[in-house]
């Protein structure tokens, strides 16, 4: 499966057994292969590598990702700007490494090479993925969080004891989404809108504590990430609202695709209204920075 090399002489040696053994060995392996491939949709053929003097698996079971996916993958690591330059070398390898055959896997790396030497790590070089797995830990134990977080307004270092609830990911960024119970904490804010939660960027927390305190959000009224993930694109806090407005650009599938929420409601002329339900203040500046490519209607 991970693309190692069988060598009969080898095995038989390993074993101590004749080689008849490990023949008859590989011929019940290839058999099962090709009994299972159109009931289990296998894509793995047994076979004997005269280059290599070794027997391997010519096709990764479709558990595995392609070459292709691979590559595919590593791209969208490399343009997501996510991670230090470091993570992201180690994360890229690890894939390669545990996804395509030892005999492919220059090729891969030969196709992200260059990105990967002028990759720009994000600004504020924080290794943050053991804070986000203890975020997502105590998400499914439904667990408190106490933590120091660093706010983007004045760089002043706050308390905040809140309820997590989820872990997204936009423009370069990792969010937690939490609830805040503390009343004296949520009048400062701008908006309080007890349907929704409060974004805290994740590379931001520089101290976090998971309490063995537990919280419980009853089933009907239970976050559902997806549909809120649909509605806050920006990460920006402020009110659910709705936006209306006429796009005349070249490619509304750009305008559909960036808010998931968007309707047509009619078109003409090459000229669409839309009409989006978004959270939070993030969409001003963006359908700003559309110029005149989006006229507003509300």
């Amino acid at each position: 499966m991970n693309g190692s090399l069988v060598r009969k002489e080898e095995e038989a040696a390993k074993y101590n057994v004749n080689e008849r053994s490990i023949q008859r060995d590989i011929e019940d392996i290839r058999l099962f292969l090709e009994n299972s491939a159109a009931a289990s949709g296998y894509a793995d053929s047994l076979v004997y590598d005269w280059k290599r003097k070794g027997y391997c698996l010519e096709q990764i079971h479709k558990s595995k990702l392609s070459d292709s996916e691979v590559l595919a993958v590593c791209k969208i690591l490399l343009d997501s700007r996510a991670f230090t330059q470091k993570e992201m070398t180690a994360i890229l390898h690890k894939i390669i490494s545990c996804c395509v055959l030892e005999d492919h896997q220059k090729g891969i790396r030969d196709l992200i090479a260059n990105e990967e030497f002028h990759y720009v790590e994000p600004r504020h070089k924080t290794v943050f993925i053991d804070t986000m797995w203890k975020i997502g830990q105590a998400i499914r134990h439904s667990q408190y969080i106490e933590m120091e977080y660093v706010r983007s307004k004045d760089k002043s270092r706050v308390k905040r004891k809140v309820q997590p609830v989820a872990i997204m990911f936009s423009e370069y960024y990792f969010y937690m989404a939490a609830f805040i119970e503390d009343e004296a904490v949520r009048k400062d804010f701008d908006v309080i809108n007890d349907s929704f939660p409060t974004i805290y960027r994740i590379d931001r927390i520089k101290k976090l504590r998971v309490l063995d305190e537990r919280f419980h959000i009853p089933y009907a009224d239970r976050f559902e990430e997806g549909e809120f993930r649909k509605r806050i694109q920006f990460m920006l806090g402020g009110k659910l609202q709705k936006v209306k407005f006429v796009y005349s650009g070249i490619d509304i599938d750009a305008i559909l695709d960036r808010l998931p929420t968007a309707k047509i409601l009619s078109e003409e002329d090459g000229k669409y209204v839309v009409e989006a339900e978004v959270f939070g203040k993030g969409i001003d500046m963006w359908l700003r920075s559309q110029g005149e490519d989006i006229a507003m209607l509300q």
